[in-house]
Formats: structure tokens, sequence, C-alpha cells
């Protein structure tokens, strides 16, 4: 079973926002979509959340189309993690990660979700941050703490075949993390994979993408130019047409995956 976009196609305004887009999930797997700033890839992540109306193709999670899902089913099956972060009240940070929790336990808690949501907080490094006012915290902590709720919303103790397969939407989860940070996210994200969930993540750094993905989709001008693995994805040539920026790729000298030096132009 997967996670499906086929053939979409995004018009606002006479503009084309993706073109014949097509892209899947599978269980298991992290997909890390890449590309320069206006290829498309927030606006297909909100086809696939299933906020933004496609003018042709179609989204479906087992193969179902996504729109006949009933909400209340579809939140126990997939989380999204958007770059809007801001919370109107003044919840903790504890209480903002157990709301990714409340489709599964349905407003009553128990020790298990309780448990869960400590040790996602313990996961992103936020423990001391659990009684903190959401709102107080910097972007990165804030950010932190929102990963940890989406992972929250797909982590329960129900076999996959009782649940179904569950999926992970990221929109840009290490953007405002310091480097270190930003491989603990991608190491909570890697490990929510291995435990049998589907993940989609946009991902602006492509040795982050190269070290932690399986699968990587490259964006340029509203459609997909290559999927594959790190390894056929992330050549010179590709990320040169698309970045318009000299690449070095080469082979990390102690990991089995590329390396990807942006070289400044000349003059």
């Amino acid at each position: 079973m997967t996670y499906r976009a086929s053939e979409v196609h995004v018009r606002i305004d006479g503009a084309t926002l993706l073109e014949g887009v097509s892209l899947e999930i599978r269980p298991g797997e992290v997909v890390a979509l890449a590309g320069p700033n206006g290829a498309g890839k927030t606006t297909l992540m909100g086809v696939l959340a299933g906020d933004r109306t496609v003018a042709s193709g179609s989204v479906s999670l087992d193969e179902r189309p996504l729109a006949e899902w009933p909400k209340s089913e579809l939140a126990r099956r997939r989380a999204v993690m958007s770059t809007d972060r801001d919370v109107a009240f003044a919840f903790s940070a504890r209480e903002v990660a157990m709301m990714g929790r409340l489709p599964l336990h349905g407003g009553d808690p128990a020790d298990f979700d309780r448990s869960v949501v400590d040790e996602l907080l313990a996961a992103v490094d936020c423990t001391d941050l659990a009684d903190r006012v959401y709102a107080t915290l910097s972007t990165g902590e804030r950010q932190r703490v929102s990963l940890a709720r989406a992972v929250a919303q797909v982590t329960d103790g129900a076999a996959p075949s009782e649940v179904g397969d569950r999926y992970l939407l990221l929109d840009e989860p290490t953007s405002s993390l310091d480097p270190a940070h930003q491989h603990t996210a991608m190491r909570l994200i890697r490990r929510t994979a291995d435990a049998g969930r589907g993940v989609l993540a946009i991902v602006h750094d492509l040795n982050l993408a190269a070290a932690y993905a399986d699968q990587v989709v490259l964006m340029h001008r509203a459609r997909v130019i290559r999927t594959g693995t790190p390894g056929e994805v992330l050549r010179a040539d590709l990320l040169e047409s698309v970045f318009d920026i000299p690449m070095l790729v080469i082979p990390h000298p102690q990991l089995a995956h590329p390396l990807v030096i942006a070289e400044p132009h000349e003059g």
C-alpha cells in the first residue's frame, strides 16, 4: 500500500504550480523532496495533505482517493507538519506535542500517550522545555516540538494490520535548526520510517537528503525532474541545471552516500 500522487496539475490565477507531478511514498522509506525555491514542493505537500485543490490528476491513500477518507480516520493514518507553527493559546510544549495523540486517544490520554510524548520530546532534545509555554520558545525549539507532535500522531501500540500503514508529511522539518539538531531531527525521521512509517520531507540541505533518505525527488519549475536513490539523483549535472550554481559531488570519505558541495560562481 502507498500514498500516491498521480499526474497532478495545480493552476492558480493562470500560473502553473504543478505540472504532471507523480510521487509515491511507501511504508518504511524516507522520501526527500528537494529543489529550488518556487519549484512546487510546498504546493505538492499541500496537495498530498488534502489542503490544495488539483486541476487534474489524483491523490490516493491505499488506492482510495484522499477525498473519500473520513477526517477522523485520515488523522489516524497520516500526520502533517507545516511551516506554520504558531499556537494562539498558552499551551506548554508538552501539551502541543500531546495534540498529536488526540486522534488516537479521543481526548482521554492514557499513560501510554504520555509516555510516547515524553519519549519523543526527549528524542528531539526538548525534555527541559516541556513545561515552557510553546509561544515563548525559539523558532528552532518550536520546530522540534512540532516534529515531536507529528511523529506522536503516527505512533501507537496497535499493529499496522489493525490500523493500516501510516504516513508522515513534513514541510521543511530542519529549516530553522542548528547542525546538531538537524541531525537529531533526521535521526528521529529515519527511525520513524524504520518502524514502518512512510515519510515525505521537504529538505533543502542536500547532504541531509543524501545521508537519511531512501529516495530523492528533485523538482524544478513545477515538475519532477528525477526520482531515485541519493546516488542516482544527487549528480552534479542535474543539480547544476536545477540550482544554477556549480556543484561538486564526490563519495563521502567515511559514509556510503554522496557528498554535495556547492561552489560559488567566479567573478
